[in-house]
């Protein structure tokens, strides 16, 4: 939020210190893409977790998900209109819907068609021809818009210029968020329904296990292109080529998806075979509390960044906004403790399963409810 993505690349070259530098490396190598495909996962594994309960008890309703999903899409419609206009909220309820509709195929339907959507490597021209017959073109829509006019607006602007910037910014970005964004999401979603349906979270210490050896090796492997790429390929005059560019990003994005899965093995290596399992457990209130924290962490970056805050638009070096975003975790990993404490769900969370379930449910926990007797 510090930089938009119209201007990201021009406003990254003037940070040229060495912390600068290394803080844009670490980036790219341990954060950039590798945190979407893990939310994507938990999200269709939570999916496949409430839809097999339901199964149990004969209570499977498409009607309920369709409901719990347009409640996502309308929340993440919001984000974009008051917050923020990277949201991803909307793509993952018309994905999770999606996701419903495959719990009782097979698991070798799943996981093919997983495979598929991670693999497939025409998107672009899939969605170019289909903007073509539509008419439709994104990148219109920030045409009279430059790096300097969007500093602008955000630091000085109205609020409204704002909601005006982010809508305009949102569709200009469809491109990115349907033909890069998306067929990682339902990889990801379909692969957490496959996990689920098979109940690996039952045996999840023994599932570990029995993945170390190719999840070592996968690893080892990707990060080794991770690191060519990075620090050689991007130089080199194959990567002005564009036809060898488009297929060294793509290896680089699969690369970082396996960054991403790795990630998930690790916490879970470290939580069943180390005593460090004590230093992850605060993680999981702001697991409960997901919905909420990430609407947080932008409304955070609003008050930072824009008009209606601070002002800080551009004015920080990357440096700066890495130690800022540190920072704002810790500071919601500690708001989610005390919250979880008082309450038995986020305030989103609460607000998103009343509308599912269409009434008013109880949000104290036992302990905090006063005695009226």
């Amino acid at each position: 939020m510090n930089s938009t993505f119209l201007n990201q690349d021009e406003f990254a070259k003037q940070w040229t210190s060495n912390i600068d530098q290394i803080t844009e490396k670490v980036l790219q190598l341990f954060f950039y893409t590798k945190f979407f495909p893990i939310f994507s996962l938990l999200f269709g594994l939570g999916i496949s977790m409430q839809a097999l309960k339901m199964v149990d008890e004969n209570k499977l309703s498409f009607t309920f998900f369709a409901r719990r999903m347009l409640i996502l899409f309308v929340f993440g419609v919001l984000h974009i209109v008051f917050l923020w206009s990277g949201d991803v909220l909307n793509v993952y309820a018309i994905i999770g819907l999606f996701t419903t509709l495959m719990i009782k195929k097979s698991n070798k339907s799943i996981i093919v068609l997983s495979a598929i959507f991670l693999f497939f490597p025409f998107y672009d021209q899939v969605l170019e021809y289909l903007f073509g017959l539509l008419n439709f073109q994104p990148e219109m829509y920030l045409n009279d818009y430059t790096g300097k006019t969007v500093n602008q607006i955000i630091r000085n602007g109205s609020y409204l210029q704002g909601v005006k910037l982010r809508l305009l910014e949102y569709l200009s970005n469809i491109p990115m968020l349907f033909g890069f964004l998306a067929p990682i999401a339902i990889s990801m979603f379909l692969l957490g329904l496959y996990l689920g349906k098979n109940k690996i979270y039952k045996s999840l210490n023994i599932f570990i296990a029995q993945i170390k050896k190719p999840v070592l090796i996968i690893t080892i492997i990707t990060n080794l292109y991770r690191m060519l790429f990075l620090f050689v390929l991007v130089k080199h005059e194959i990567f002005k080529v564009e036809s060898y560019r488009e297929v060294l990003i793509k290896i680089m994005v699969l690369s970082d998806v396996a960054m991403g899965l790795f990630y998930l093995w690790a916490i879970g290596w470290v939580y069943y075979n180390t005593k460090w399992s004590k230093i992850l457990l605060p993680l999981k209130y702001v697991g409960r509390m997901a919905l909420t924290n990430y609407i947080m962490q932008s409304l955070i970056g609003l008050v930072l960044f824009s008009s209606v805050g601070f002002k800080l638009y551009e004015t920080l070096s990357p440096s700066k906004t890495f130690l800022i975003a540190i920072l704002v975790f810790i500071f919601q990993i500690i708001f989610s403790r005390i919250w979880l404490h008082y309450f038995r769900f986020g305030p989103l969370e609460w607000v998103w399963r009343c509308l599912t379930y269409k009434k008013l449910l109880p949000i104290r926990t036992r302990s905090t409810v006063p005695n009226t007797v």
